[in-house]
Order: structure tokens, then sequence, then C-alpha cells
């Protein structure tokens, strides 16, 4: 654990904190100090749910330190059962908390309240948000779920969802339909929507489908081992995921229904003419390692992107991401600090992040385009609107996704291209935001006659433009020092290379530094630009 301005999880009593609140029935007594409760701002801001999570806080404070704070505690836990009436109880300790060893699942234990009481232990120091949501997960199942006669038609479990998931309340929706096409039923999805009273209906299913396995694989395994119960290795996102996906069930069930894929937008573009000025973008792919791994086969496959490097944050998927890097032939990097991710990227300098909510940051300091495919998100990658990644749909919305930063920024290179235009130039404004009419521009004031004999800079004279701060085409051009310090470019030159389409001019720098260097030119001129793009058009 450690003090960051940016972090890509929680502690893992966050993890806890989002199997609760998207169970019902469910409560979680977290043994916490006062400044802990932040992180109900994160449902109800980021995620936009109506309501609270079902968390009661202990919220001790300095001062209870020095006296019984264990008893804090009971008096929580026995306040939280009787004012809202769970199914079930899971306790645990912040990450603050845990310092004062009270021992929440012990005391709890004692107490005999009327129900099941799942203690929770989060090694706050060691693991993440993530763990503490799969491990959540875990106990629950462990606790509650029991063997029982099987469904007559064919079901599954889905197992993984949670509150403040990525897309997980539409992912749902679309994997449930993608389902009942093929003729399965689904018994229970868990931990999102279910209660623990469903939780020990769980082993009624034929199988379960792992839908996030850093939710969810344990409890998978678990089930798999206890309830012989097989689960799904393929999560459905992508085209050719989801084709994988639909095979893998029907081998599992012995089903042969056909989901109807009439409504896919992706292989016809991916066929077309349109698609071929973004064949062969760099992509630099970072998030979770469930979506990483999706979606760079989408990118190579899918899309015909090159993608020149990849990674992901949370380390208990780190040798399958490696192993998926290696595959591709791109370094993987393994790492929760996001500057070595930026650094990483800029070494990279592609043409396009998928990425999360962080990624996007960096994609505008360094000005790379980015879509976002994994959490950690914020509040506007949470639609209102039906939005899923698995399945058919999914595969339309991530078209979508991957597609409109290109486009739109072939849409501000057109503009630049017309920026002497009546309409589009730099002091016009936005042509869709009416508020933002130009404003008058005052006469500039007449020079004043080099024989009045005025030095500069007396009252009542003009500066030079030198002066003025304005460009001066006689000033000697510095040049713009690259970060390796192996080859400069002028201002002219980069004033030039930036007429170049955005989604050819990665490459274009990087052959004409190439051309350069090759010929030992330390300084790039519009000249050297030119002469390197007639040698490579050769």
């Amino acid at each position: 654990m450690k003090l960051t301005v940016w972090t890509y999880e929680g502690p893992p009593h966050v993890g806890a904190m989002r199997v609760a609140t998207g169970m019902t029935g469910l409560h979680y007594v977290l043994h916490a100090p006062q400044g802990d409760t932040y992180a109900d701002l994160l449902f109800t801001m980021i995620e936009r749910r109506n309501h609270r999570p079902p968390v009661t806080y202990t919220t001790f404070q300095a001062q209870d330190l020095g006296s019984d704070t264990a008893d804090l505690f009971k008096t929580a836990a026995r306040d939280a059962y009787e004012r809202y009436q769970p199914q079930a109880l899971i306790v645990g300790a912040s990450c603050t908390a845990e310092l004062i060893q009270d021992d929440p699942g012990g005391l709890a234990e004692t107490m005999g309240l009327p129900a099941p009481v799942i203690p929770l232990e989060l090694p706050s120091y060691s693991r993440k948000e993530n763990f503490g949501a799969d491990e959540t997960f875990f106990q629950l199942v462990r606790h509650l779920a029991r063997p029982t006669d099987r469904t007559e038609r064919v079901s599954c479990n889905i197992l993984g969802p949670t509150g403040l998931g990525f897309r997980h309340r539409d992912d749902v929706e679309e994997l449930t339909g993608l389902l009942s096409e093929i003729g399965v039923e689904v018994n229970v999805v868990a931990p999102m929507g279910a209660s623990p009273v469903d939780l020990t209906r769980l082993g009624a299913a034929h199988f379960n489908v792992l839908l996030y396995p850093e939710t969810a694989e344990t409890a998978a395994r678990h089930m798999e081992r206890t309830l012989g119960q097989p689960y799904t290795k393929t999560v459905p996102i992508g085209v050719g995921a989801t084709r994988d996906f639909i095979a893998e069930v029907q081998q599992i069930t012995g089903l042969t229904g056909q989901p109807d894929e009439s409504r896919l937008r992706l292989p016809w573009w991916s066929a077309s003419v349109d698609s071929t000025y973004l064949t062969g973008k760099r992509v630099f792919l970072f998030g979770d390692a469930t979506h990483v791994a999706a979606q760079a086969r989408i990118a190579r496959d899918e899309m015909g992107f090159e993608v020149v490097g990849m990674g992901c944050y949370n380390r208990e998927f780190a040798r399958p991401i490696r192993a998926l890097g290696r595959e591709f032939g791109v370094e993987t990097l393994i790492s929760d600090d996001y500057l070595e991710v930026e650094k990483a990227i800029g070494e990279a300098a592609p043409e396009m992040i998928l990425g999360t909510q962080m990624e996007r940051h960096i994609g505008k300091r360094l000005g790379f385009p980015c879509a976002v495919i994994s959490a950690p998100v914020h509040v506007q990658d949470f639609p209102a609107r039906y939005s899923p990644q698995v399945g058919f749909e999914g595969a339309n919305v991530i078209f979508d996704t991957l597609v409109h930063p290109l486009v739109m920024g072939l849409e501000e290179h057109l503009l630049a291209m017309f920026r002497e235009d009546f309409e589009f130039h730099d002091a016009a404004g936005p042509s869709h935001h009416g508020g933002h009419a130009p404003k008058p521009v005052a006469p500039a004031a007449q020079p004043v006659p080099a024989d009045e004999g005025q030095m500069l800079g007396a009252p009542g004279t003009r500066a030079t433009p030198s002066e003025a701060g304005a460009p001066d085409e006689a000033a000697p051009t510095k040049p713009v020092v690259q970060p390796d310090g192996s080859i400069q470019w002028l201002p002219c030159a980069e004033k030039e290379l930036k007429k170049i389409p955005f989604f050819v001019r990665g490459k274009a720098r990087r052959n004409t530094e190439k051309f350069a260097a090759e010929r030992g030119v330390a300084e790039i001129s519009v000249d050297t630009l030119y002469e390197a793009k007639a040698h490579y058009a050769r």
C-alpha cells in the first residue's frame, strides 16, 4: 500500500464494498476510522446509484484508540442488524483499522446474531481492490452455496459482475439474451443482483459462466470442486471471442442453438474500403487483464491495428498477460504506477491508447487519442444508455469506441487544413457554440518611422515584432531536442510535420528520424522531411 495521487485500485475493503453494493439482503460492517467513509462517493457519484452502499462504519476517532474500540465494533454490528435485518452480514476491517488488530470476525462470532456472519480477512498492505472483491465473493459462496438438484432445463450461473464494474449491468443483460438464444437459462447472476438466499441456489445450475475472472475466478474454481460445475474459460468480448464462447457453451451443454449475428456491424466495416485508412494503426493497451486480453485480440484480428505495447495493473494476472505479450511479440508492463505506464506509452509512441481513465489523462498530456476499455473509469463511462462490452451488441459498442477517437482526430485535422477559411479560422470559435462569437480586434498601431530617431522602448514608440513576442523570420530558429537527445527537429520542420494527417504523422516522424540517423543528420529541417518522404515513396 502506498500514497499516490492516482491509483488503479483501492484497498481490498473497497472490493468487498463492490460485492456488497451489487447484492441485495447483504450488509457490510466495516471497522474503520472516520476518514475511511470516502468510498461511498465512488458509488453514488461515479456510478450514479440512487442509494448508498449497504455499509455500516464503526467510525472510531483518535480519542477512541485509548479505550475499547472492540466494543465500538460490537455496538455497530448489533445496530446494523437491528436496523437493516439483512439475510447475512460480512464483517471486516479497513486498511487503517487493520493496524489495531481488533479481529472483527472473532468479535462478531461471539455476539450470537440471528443472521449468518461471514468474516473477511483482507490483507490491506499486500493486496488490492480486485483481490478484495474476489475473496469476498469466494467467502460468501463457500459459506452459503450447497449441493442441490439441477434445474430441469439446462441452466448456468453468471459469475463476476459487481457494483462499480465497467459496463457490468449491460453485460449481464446482453449475455442473458445470448445464452437464451443458445437455449440456456440463467439460474443466478452473482454477486450483482443476488441475495444471500440466491447464493444457496447456485448449485442448481449445470455450469458457470465466468464473466470477470478478476472478481469471481476463485469462487468458480471452488464450485467446480465442490458442486461439480464446470465453468467457461472464454470471456465473450469481441466478435471472435463471442463465437468461441458460443462454441464452448455448446460443447459443455450439448445444445446447438445459434445466436443471430445480423446485428453485427464490425465485420462488414472491417472488410470495407472505409476501414483501410485505419489499418495498421499503432495501439498501446493497458487496464485490467480481462479487458486488455480481449481488446488486444479485437485490435489485431478484427480492426487490423498493430499492437505495440500492453500491460495490466493487477499483478494476480501477470503470468497470462506476459504470455499474451509474447504471442503478440511486444514487451508487457505489469505495474500499478501510472508514471511507469506514462513512460512506456511515451516510448512506444502509439497512434492511439486503449486504457483506463488514467491513460485518458496520460494521452491528453502526450497528445495521443485514448479509448477507455477498462476500469477504473469516471462518470462518463457509466452511461445511462445501453452500452455493453460482451456479445454481438458489445462488439458494435467496441467498434464505435475504437473508431471514434481516430475519426474525430481526422475531423480536427481537416479543420486545421481549412484554418484560414472564413468559418473555421481560430478567431471564429467553435461553429456549434453560438456564444463563442469572435471578439472585435483593435486596429494595430502604426509603426513609428525609423527616421524619427526615437530609441526602441522609449515612451510613445512601438516595439519590433521580436520585442513584442511575435516570431521574427530573420531570427535564428532554435532546434527542438528530442527526449533521447539524438536528433533535433527545427521549429519550421515541426510546423510542417503538423500538416500531415494525425493518423500517419507518427509514421512520418519515425521514418524521418530514421532517414536522418542513417545519414548522420543531427538537425531535421523541412528539406530533410521531404527528402525522407521521397526516399520512402520509392
